[in-house]
């Protein structure tokens, strides 16, 4: 009993720090200054895009591993998977040798299209999907492979085309794993630091999101910094609300 009140202590006591020192008398002057309020924006206008784009390509991805059985396919899957064990700094390294304006693609787009990822806004959004999409491949591919391929099967023979049969009978049937894998890659998405500070760096209004907003403020503001990590917690909490009968209910 007394480890598992060691360990519980552990994980809470931290949580409980953070909002006793939180300034609740001025948090909302604090939530109002201009560093806070940028970073805040850009944070929720990146991860909503890097998960519109988790979504447009995890989607298609999960189903080839669910539905498709080619050689090759424990491999592709490991792949997905490596993002989610791969530090994130080592992962933001990666992507500045390929998308880099000297990187492999990087210099192609440079050259064809004038087009430079790192140390933009867009750089930021490249980063938080690389390090969120196989969260929602995993739920999604989870789903497809619990769903029961029999109503697929009826809507093929009835003359639905695969595509149809994907949009009318697949889609509303995993629905939850995709709600599921969308949240999960949001909230990955938004708190993402190492990649992001790496391949898309720390320019107020420009790439600084919360997390790089709470490391810059410990030096000069920790206030601010205090507010920025309780708007965070205050994101995971909701998470963990919105997902608790599909991740965290017990039998």
């Amino acid at each position: 009993m007394l480890p598992a009140l060691v360990g519980l202590g552990f994980l809470v006591l931290p949580v409980v720090g953070l909002v006793m020192r939180t300034p609740w008398s001025t948090l909302g002057t604090r939530l109002g200054e201009p560093q806070v309020r940028d970073a805040l924006r850009l944070s929720l206008v990146t991860a909503t895009t890097a998960t519109a784009i988790c979504l447009l390509l995890g989607v298609p991805l999960a189903w080839l591993l669910a539905r498709v059985d080619f050689r090759g396919r424990r491999v592709v899957r490991a792949l997905v998977t490596v993002p989610l064990v791969l530090p994130p700094v080592v992962g933001g390294v990666a992507l500045l040798l390929v998308l880099g304006r000297r990187g492999i693609v990087g210099q192609w787009l440079d050259r064809a299209f004038g087009l430079t990822l790192p140390f933009t806004t867009a750089g930021v959004v490249v980063a938080e999907t690389f390090v969120a999409m196989p969260f929602l491949v995993i739920s999604v591919e989870g789903a497809l492979r619990a769903a029961d391929q029999r109503f697929e099967e009826a809507a093929a023979t009835l003359g639905a085309t695969r595509w149809t049969s994907f949009r009318r009978v697949t889609l509303p049937l995993v629905a939850p794993g995709v709600a599921a894998g969308a949240i999960l890659s949001w909230a990955r998405a938004l708190g993402e630091f190492g990649a992001t500070i790496t391949f898309a760096g720390n320019f107020p209004g420009r790439t600084q999101t919360m997390p790089l907003g709470v490391y810059l403020a410990l030096e000069t503001d920790p206030q601010a910094a205090i507010v920025l990590s309780l708007v965070l917690l205050a994101v995971s909490i909701l998470v963990l609300v919105g997902l608790r009968d599909r991740w965290v209910s017990t039998p």
